[in-house]
Formats: structure tokens, C-alpha cells, sequence
């Protein structure tokens, strides 16, 4: 089938100009677009179908003789292989001709797959059995007859299920020979899924062989895809962490200033078997308690000590009114910024942007004016 492809080129013709020397017939271009509406969505009513199917298989005036492999012969209509085909177009302008009969050949494909292409080419449909058995084979010829129509549903059939372990890697190389992006993009994702399994089947070891940059490139294309995973992640374990560490600072923040079930202002009365809507309320509660009676309370002395210093300097740092502020050591954390070094100040900095930019907000709610 790439022989085929290869063999082919020269007979591809030129693409036509962007631009027209001559006016267009609009209500001409209308039907035509109509008509190939029709076609791309299947709905040939089976009456029409069925003639285009009968003049095929009968072969009424038939004037294209193709000979296909093993000495197999295919009887067709110049015309319409010529409107539903540039290439064959081309081809039958150079054919050689006896009496009113044009030959030409299809080879590099079995006998059937080139009846079940032509059948298509008068019908614009086909059998399912034959697109399965076939579409291999119907993706080469419609690349290269340029039959754009086929080569979707080709794509499209085996996207939708025809893709398989066994022969994923050859799909793959046909989908970049025959100009199907999206068809190797698919296959491409489906091999770096299940590595493990396409690596070990046939159609792998012979790429190894035969399409050796081939394999280079999606080995590459796997370190990538692994990469991005690993940053994927990296990002997510990070936005976990701002989201907690914002509410660490509502929890703080609620806890000084309203109190919570066992723990807050002298002036406030708490209620012990209330709910709270702060998820970090309790491990919170058990932080502030522990550094209320701990010894060791000096920043780098004890391990959950040091964890609340760092809650109260980051509190500090989203409070917009430390005037006001119930939470302790507010204040003095404020104060204490201005003697800190330009590396520090820089780290919190871009700790607060990231919580803040992780939650979507400018300023924390909990610490605006009430």
C-alpha cells in the first residue's frame, strides 16, 4: 500500500488556482454544495442508491476497463469517475484508449477493496462488513485518488472502534503517509496509553525495524506526555496546599475573633456542640492550644510552634487592618516586615500572590472591614 502511495505522486495533478479568470455560476456552486451535503450526511434515499448501485454492477456503457491484481477486471463509467476523483481524472485523460474503452489499473490491493472503492464512488456509501474488512486499504486509495469523503469515514470508522492493540502501529504509519492528522494524533495517545502491551506486538517490532525515527519520535513524545503528567500533578499538590493554607487563615481568623467550640475570646461565649463551617477549625483549635502550653513556644524550639509562628506572620501579611486585628502578634509582624531581609520579604511575597491567585480574589474576605 505505500508503494502504492509513492507510485502514485506523479499522477497526482495540480491543485487549480484560488482564483477564477471567468465569472461563477452561483446557483450552479449552490447545487453543488447541496449535493455534497447530501452525500457527507447519507441521506441518498435507497431508491437512488440502488440505481447507482445497478448501473455500477451492470455496467451500462461502461467505457473504463480497470485492471486490478491477480488478473481481476473492474467495469466502470469515465464520467464519473472523473467528477468523483481528480486523480482518476487525470489518469483517464493519459489512458491509453481502444474504440470507446479506457484502461487503466488500480493494483496494491486486493481485487475486492477495489470494487468495494469504485462501488463507492458511484454510491457514496458502502457495506459495514467491507469498511471493516477493508479500511486499511479504502484509507490509501482515498488519499490517493483524493476522495476526501472516504478518507473521513475511513478516519472516522476507525476512530470509533476499528482501532485495535494489533494494529494500532500500522495505522499510525498510514495515518502519517496519507496526510490524517487527527487519525495519528489518536493512534499516537492510544500507543503511549498502553505502551506496555503495543510494544510487545508485531506491528511494533517491525516499525523497530523498518521506521527506527519513528519509534525514536514517540519514545520522545512519551518523555513529554510523562513530563507533563509530573507537572500536572506538581500544580495540583501545590494549589492543595495554598487552599489549605487560606483556610488555616479564615480558621484563625474565626477563632480569634468569633471563637469556636472549645477555644476563643475571653468576651465571647462558645458553644461546644455547635458545628463549624471551617474545615480547619479543628486541627487548628489543637495548634493553638498546643502553643498556648508549650515550653518550648521560641521560633525553631518545637516543631508545631515554629508551624504557628508561621501561620501568624502569614495571617500578618493578608491582614488589611492590623490596627483592629483580634489575632495575636498581629501587630508586631507588621512591624517586624520592614527588618526583614529583601529574600524573605520576597518569598512571603510570592507566597501570599500564589494563595491569593490560587483562590481567585484580591483580598481575603475574612480579613476585609466587617
Amino acid at each position: 500500500m505505500i508503494d502504492m502511495i509513492q507510485n502514485n505522486n506523479q499522477l497526482i495533478p495540480k491543485p487549480p488556482s484560488m482564483s477564477s479568470s471567468g465569472p461563477i455560476n452561483s446557483s450552479c456552486d449552490m447545487r453543488s454544495n447541496n449535493s455534497k451535503s447530501r452525500r457527507q450526511n447519507n441521506n441518498t434515499s435507497s431508491s437512488t442508491k440502488d440505481l447507482w448501485e445497478r448501473l455500477f454492477y451492470q455496467g451500462y456503457k461502461a467505457d473504463v476497463c480497470i485492471n486490478t491484481n491477480n488478473g481481476g477486471i473492474v467495469y466502470a463509467h469515465s464520467n464519473i469517475l472523473a467528477m468523483a476523483s481528480p486523480v482518476l481524472k487525470g489518469i483517464l485523460k493519459q489512458a491509453n484508449r481502444c474504440g470507446r474503452w479506457r484502461t487503466i489499473s488500480i493494483t496494491g490491493v486486493p481485487h475486492d477493496v477495489v470494487i468495494t472503492f469504485i462501488q463507492y464512488l458511484y454510491t457514496y456509501s458502502y457495506e459495514k462488513e467491507d469498511m471493516e474488512e477493508f479500511v486499511l486499504h479504502l484509507l490509501v486509495l482515498s488519499h490517493v485518488y483524493m476522495v476526501p469523503h472516504l478518507k473521513f469515514e475511513c478516519g472516522q470508522n476507525l476512530e470509533l472502534g476499528l482501532l485495535s492493540i494489533d494494529n494500532l502501529v500500522d495505522v499510525l504509519q498510514l495515518a502519517l503517509l496519507c496526510d490524517a492528522p487527527r487519525l495519528s494524533l489518536i493512534c499516537q495517545r492510544k500507543i503511549i496509553e498502553n505502551f506496555k502491551v503495543v510494544s510487545e506486538s508485531e506491528g511494533w517490532k517491525t516499525m523497530k525495524l523498518s521506521h527506527p525515527l519513528l519509534e525514536k519520535e514517540i519514545l520522545e513524545l512519551m518523555i513529554v506526555e510523562e513530563n507533563i503528567k509530573k507537572e500536572r500533578i506538581r500544580k495540583m499538590k501545590e494549589r492543595k496546599i495554598y487552599l489549605q493554607l487560606y483556610e488555616a487563615m479564615e480558621a484563625l481568623v474565626h477563632i480569634c475573633k468569633d471563637g469556636c467550640r472549645t477555644i476563643g475570646p475571653y468576651d465571647k461565649d462558645l458553644q461546644a456542640n455547635q458545628p463549624c463551617k471551617y474545615s480547619a477549625c479543628n486541627g487548628l483549635e489543637l495548634l493553638v492550644r498546643h502553643f498556648a502550653g508549650c515550653k518550648l513556644r521560641v521560633p525553631g524550639g518545637c516543631v508545631h510552634c515554629k508551624r504557628m509562628w508561621q501561620l501568624f506572620e502569614l495571617h500578618s501579611r493578608l491582614c488589611v487592618n492590623s490596627d483592629d486585628c483580634r489575632v495575636p502578634l498581629c501587630r508586631n509582624f507588621k512591624q517586624r516586615i520592614s527588618k526583614q531581609s529583601k529574600k524573605d520579604e520576597i518569598r512571603w511575597k510570592i507566597l501570599v500572590e500564589k494563595i491569593l491567585r490560587t483562590k481567585g480574589i484580591g483580598i481575603a474576605s475574612c480579613f476585609m472591614q466587617q
